[in-house]
């Protein structure tokens, strides 16, 4: 797992541009009216996002179209998923332990 995920998810208003882009792709203009942000710095946290891999740009026209890519959410789904076995065995401990009383 990749902590710049971590960081750069950290931080409110990335994630906000994150939940926004899981909709469709925007453009930075969009995204900055959306959260009533300033373009610059809108253009700066997706200048983030785009160092931890965690979106792509697309030029389109005269516009720059931001959308996520899926392979480091898929990671993180997959570093998250990989507690289950030591979560499942603590309840299974736990379960063991009410039954006993």
């Amino acid at each position: 797992m990749n902590s710049l995920t971590f960081t750069a998810l950290a931080e409110p208003t990335r994630l906000r541009i994150v939940e926004l882009l899981r909709e469709e792709p925007r453009s930075v203009n969009q995204i900055a009216t959306l959260l009533n942000i300033r373009q610059p710095q809108a253009s700066k946290h997706l200048h983030t996002l785009n160092k931890a891999g965690l979106v792509s740009v697309k030029p389109v026209a005269q516009q720059r179209l931001y959308s996520l890519n899926p392979e480091p959410f898929l990671r993180l789904e997959d570093w998250v998923n990989s507690f289950d076995r030591y979560w499942n065995q603590r309840l299974d401990n736990l379960e063991e332990l009410l039954k006993k009383d």
